[in-house]
């Protein structure tokens, strides 16, 4: 069956197509009213007129962008009696320690919806008052009068004994909405963060599954126009890194809220592993945010991620995010102040430069600082507007408070845009005991390419890897991804009452959970693989550190407190919390055969001043430009160059050196 991978972002979607081992691509603009219109749009134009039994494997921004600008549904919370509160108390960390006016962000269920039940199990899994039906029922009606698109139920210690929840969901069953159980969503410990995600399940199920029937009515339509009996298979990537049925992310939408960022580590580790390089540092920048990622010997995973300020308890690639992107709007503050993002121009209206926009972004820096070509950008089918720009910027500069030319004040859009980006590398690196020089960057996204050196001479990496179709990684991606399910119990165990007995009958039922749904979804056994792991805290801490399970993971876990906060006490006692089962169905892989190097001269398609940023000034320097499509393996270029393709632009500034691969991939380092 025919692949294919969609990853919508904020700017632009992106369509990837690999057949016989030839890759078909296209960036088209975002539609963020109706994103399923991108995404039929791109499938068409890309399948052509003979291809129709296919699967698309889709990164979709619906759940986050419904939870960053509060657009979810109208949902109702049913709690433990005298827990409704759970949602508005959170834990007591404050994210600014010295903030005085900081706010917490406001629930997204307001206290009128939250409804305490007469009900309550025991720490130890036991019913102590049974669930009072009478009372559900009484709260069914007022549900139905005030018009409640959407339930969540989370229940105290409903993970050590769902049977409340369950009977809770029969009984409100005939109004027709979605239901999300907490068992179901996050059957672990931690009440705050169990409610709030199960809290965000309820919020996104209507939208996910409004939008996922439309998409899947689209799809049925163009099989329908091509007279195809076959229907089209419709999967979506999770923030874990792997893709599920439409069905499963229907039910369970929480688990896509990062689904792109998250296609865009699995493409670029995929890169990364092809040339034998295991830490790389992933730096994804589009068109209204940027992520980044480490990556050292596997891909991380994280169980206390925070989405739009709120916590999410479910696994999901380890990846930051900041509000800088080629869309990010450039503005003055109040004290004169030179910023950068986070608010987005995005597809609509979009940078100045592309015509339709009224604010400058950073982008528009690039145009009017010569380092994108008007005529070539995504290969010429949409044309860039300089003169706009230059106008522009001229009325931009008076918004200063001291005189500054417009390429000053196009390099210092870049050099704030830079700085907020490295902030974000040293969150995930030298925050974290990792120091930078020991990996690789790999910069993709629309604008990654641009701004890769900078970054990487800000921070000492030593080199920078810019795969093959930069601008569709997160698409590629997403089509290599395997289907994934993450399965969980909290045990919660002293050190003394660990037994290998008691942990493999609760690893045995997570197993045969996660056989019989993948055997569900047609994964026959031999392309099914399981891990287990276990997250361990020392006694009295609140926290705790996933790790691999094996018969030596006390002893590991020893060694990765280590090397994760500095120290380690073997004598103490540690607390065995949560195991956990993840479960992969292996898809089939595209093959991307290398290519023997060859010394071969590149003539440029054009040269022209860029300007750049030396010893603190701004200096125009004659650069050349080449298309990347003629720069076969072994083809080197010095600095200052530029390298123009269908989906980015890759900019190799003075001092550095760029040479193509036996995969094709751009290798930029400093000159010697």
């Amino acid at each position: 069956m025919l692949r294919i991978g969609v990853d919508t972002g904020g700017t632009f979607t992106d369509v990837i197509l690999v057949r016989d081992g030839t890759i078909v691509t296209l960036k088209l603009p975002s539609t963020p009213k109706h994103p399923e219109e991108a995404v039929l749009a791109g499938v068409s134009e890309v399948l052509g007129e003979d291809d129709v039994e296919f699967e698309l494997v889709h990164g979709t921004t619906v759940g986050t962008n419904a939870l960053l600008e509060r657009k979810g549904a109208r949902t109702a919370l049913l709690t433990t009696e005298g827990f409704e509160d759970v949602l508005e108390i959170g834990r007591q960390n404050r994210p600014g320690l010295y903030q005085l006016t900081a706010s917490r962000p406001k629930p997204l269920v307001p206290r009128a919806l939250r409804f305490g039940v007469r009900e309550r199990v025991t720490s130890a899994g036991e019913v102590l008052i049974p669930l009072d039906r009478d009372q559900v029922h009484e709260l069914r009606a007022r549900l139905a009068q005030w018009g409640v698109e959407s339930i969540a139920v989370c229940y105290l210690f409903a993970f050590l004994e769902p049977r409340h929840e369950r009977e809770t969901a029969e009984l409100l069953a005939d109004l027709g909405v979605p239901i999300s159980l907490s068992h179901e969503i996050l059957p672990e410990f931690r009440e705050y963060e169990r409610t709030s995600t199960t809290v965000m399940n309820a919020y996104l199920a209507p939208l996910m599954g409004r939008y996922l029937r439309r998409l899947e009515e689209g799809l049925t339509r163009l099989g329908d126009a091509r007279r195809s009996p076959v229907r089209p298979v419709l999967r979506i990537m999770q923030s874990n890194g792997g893709s599920i049925s439409a069905r499963a992310a229907a039910e369970q939408p929480v688990r896509t809220v990062l689904s792109g960022p998250a296609g865009g580590v699995v493409g670029a580790f995929a890169t990364a592993q092809r040339i034998g390089l295991s830490r790389i540092i992933t730096f994804d920048m589009g068109g209204t945010s940027t992520d980044v990622s480490l990556v050292d010997g596997a891909i991380q995973t994280t169980h206390e991620a925070r989405i739009a300020e709120l916590p999410i308890g479910i696994p999901v690639i380890d990846i930051h995010t900041v509000g800088a992107g080629g869309g990010s709007i450039a503005r003055v503050d109040e004290g004169g102040a030179l910023r950068v993002g986070p608010e987005s121009a995005g597809a609509d209206p979009g940078p100045v430069c592309y015509g339709r926009g009224e604010e400058i972004t950073v982008t528009d820096a690039h145009l009017l600082l010569g380092r994108l070509d008007p005529d070539r950008f995504l290969g010429g089918a949409m044309p860039l507007y300089p003169a706009r720009t230059r106008e522009y910027f001229r009325a931009f500069r008076h918004r200063f408070p001291r005189p500054a030319s417009e390429v000053e004040i196009a390099l210092g859009i870049l050099d704030v845009a830079n700085a907020n980006m490295a902030r974000a590398i040293k969150v995930i690196s030298i925050e974290r005991g990792h120091d930078p020089r020991d990996f690789t960057l790999i910069a993709f996204g629309g604008a990654g390419g641009l701004h890769a050196c900078d970054l990487a001479e800000m921070l000492s990496i030593p080199r920078v890897l810019v795969p093959k179709h930069p601008g569709l990684l997160s698409a590629l991606g997403v089509l290599l991804s395997d289907v994934v399910k993450d399965y969980s119990q909290t045990v919660m165990l002293a050190q003394e009452e660990i037994a290998s007995e008691r942990l493999e009958g609760v690893f045995s039922r997570l197993e045969a959970r996660a056989r019989a749904d993948l055997r569900a979804e047609g994964f026959p056994p031999d392309r099914i693989r399981l891990s287990r792991l276990v997250d361990v805290r020392y006694a009295g801490q609140a926290f705790e550190l996933s790790l691999p399970f094996t018969s030596d993971f006390l002893a590991e876990f020893h060694r990765a407190h280590e090397r994760r906060y500095g120290y380690a006490d073997p004598a103490r006692k540690v607390e065995l919390v949560t195991l956990r089962v993840r479960a992969c169905g292996i898809t089939e892989k595209p093959v991307f055969p290398s290519h023997e190097r060859r010394a071969i001269a590149v003539e440029p398609v054009a040269r022209r001043p860029v300007y750049f940023r030396e010893k603190g000034s701004p200096i125009a320097r004659e650069t050349s430009f080449y298309w990347r499509e003629a720069l076969a393996p072994g083809a080197t270029l010095a600095g200052p160059a530029i390298v123009l393709e269908y989906s980015a632009t890759t900019v190799v500034p003075p001092g550095w050196r760029a040479e193509v691969d036996e995969y094709e991939n751009l290798i930029l380092s400093r000159e010697q």
